[in-house]
């Protein structure tokens, strides 16, 4: 593949003011992110969704610094010419400001990221504008912000009552104003995700938002049904089915061994027959 040239926050901007879209996908590890920068994607995000996707927890809130630094360093592996993005997990940026740089600092030194991602609106925005300052990139996070869900009351639309489309506008403009270079808005009703998103000078990455965002975001397991849910959800659409071809070749793999068809002998090894006379004499 032909080595590209990396995106920036820059070039993201200008990507927003000439209406080219911005494609993001939430990769977790070597082989997936490489797969996504082989396909073209713009911009990589480790969620802190592997806490769901691959970790097997029933949210997000139990996923440590410490997972996301380990992800974050496998799919950088993975896909070192694409922006990567990290996210910031639940609890590590609402406390001192030095314990959050110290966190930041770790995505970045040890991870790879190029930056991070952090939930909430205008009570963070001192923090994101701590943590630009310190010279990283941030992109917030709005709308269904999955580690407060159960302040917000479960998995619900965004921005459907005259008072929440005041208060995620205000937020996302208090985040803008803190420095962040984007904001993912997640589960937001179609006519706020685009009136955001003309009051923004920088991109909005929508998910589950409308198709006026300037950018989208799935995740690399949802949009491929890669162990996911075999009825994907309303905001997201399946691309392939290899979650099939994967059962499939598996339970051709377990009746093949049970019914002793492999392996073969085209995936066998033999030794020479002298030393098998040495070890084994005659088979008779």
């Amino acid at each position: 593949m032909e080595k590209r040239k990396p995106l920036t926050t820059a070039r993201m901007r200008k990507m927003k003011q000439d209406g080219v879209p911005i494609t993001m996908v939430t990769a977790y590890d070597y082989p997936s992110a490489r797969l996504s920068e082989e396909a073209g994607v713009d911009v990589i995000l480790v969620g802190d969704s592997l806490g769901n996707v691959v970790l097997g927890y029933d949210s997000t809130l139990p996923v440590t610094l410490d997972d996301m630094v380990y992800h974050t360093r496998a799919a950088v592996r993975g896909a070192s010419n694409t922006f990567i993005v990290a996210d910031m997990p639940f609890f590590t940026y609402h406390g001192s400001l030095d314990t959050t740089l110290k966190g930041v600092a770790r995505l970045m030194q040890e991870g790879g990221a190029k930056a991070v991602k952090l939930e909430g609106g205008a009570e963070i925005a001192a923090t994101v504008k701590a943590i630009t300052e310190a010279g990283v990139p941030v992109i917030g996070h709005l709308g269904l912000t999955p580690q407060s869900v159960h302040q917000l009351g479960g998995f619900r639309v965004q921005g459907r009552s005259s008072e929440q489309a005041e208060k995620l506008l205000s937020d996302a403009k208090a985040i803008e104003e803190a420095g962040a270079f984007a904001i993912v808005l997640e589960l937001v009703t179609d006519e706020l995700a685009e009136w955001i998103t003309k009051q923004l000078s920088i991109p909005t990455i929508g998910i589950g938002s409308g198709v006026h965002c300037d950018g989208q975001v799935l995740v690399y397991h949802d949009l491929l049904q890669y162990g996911s849910d075999s009825a994907p959800r309303k905001f997201v659409k399946a691309y392939a089915n290899i979650g099939e071809t994967i059962r499939e070749g598996i339970r051709e793999y377990v009746k093949e061994v049970k019914e002793r068809a492999f392996p073969t002998q085209e995936n066998t090894f033999h030794m020479d027959n002298d030393v098998v006379q040495y070890l084994y004499g005659d088979k008779e």
